[in-house]
């Protein structure tokens, strides 16, 4: 059984790999190895998957975790946590109709939609992990 307060980093681990497959994959993409983009993509959305079955069991069990800190940290880490949060709701509806377009061969279609999933999954990828790091401050322990 993997300790509850293990939990935290797990899913910033799975955030930053995300974002790595993300990357990787529209590498891919440009330089024209659709079978590898394929891949990749499809490991993003699968390790996507993981990070929010453990980010909401974590969640259920443990509840909300306040800021630790005050003043102007707090206010950039509330703004941070408000465009993620916001953002990261659009991830999932955006992620499923750009993999299915793609997979269904619907080019064009999928190219309209990836244009505005990569840069959203990306961005909610990023701030995930920043937002752990300022939460929870793994270098102060």
């Amino acid at each position: 059984m993997i300790p509850i307060g293990w939990f935290p980093a797990i899913d910033a681990s799975l955030n930053l790999l995300t974002g790595c497959l993300l990357l990787a994959g529209h590498s891919f993409m440009q330089r024209g190895q659709i079978a590898r983009h394929r891949a990749t993509m499809l490991t993003a959305f699968a390790v996507a998957i993981v990070f929010l079955a453990s980010y909401l069991w974590y969640h259920a069990h443990v509840g909300v975790n306040p800021y630790p800190g005050s003043g102007w940290p707090r206010t950039v880490y509330l703004a941070i946590l408000f465009s993620h949060t916001i953002l990261a709701a659009a991830v999932p509806p955006l992620a499923i109709v750009t993999l299915t377009q793609g997979l269904r061969g619907r080019i064009p279609a999928h190219r309209r939609i990836a244009r505005w999933t990569y840069p959203i999954w990306l961005y909610v990828s990023a701030t995930g992990v920043i937002v752990y790091l300022m939460l929870y401050r793994p270098w102060q322990r």
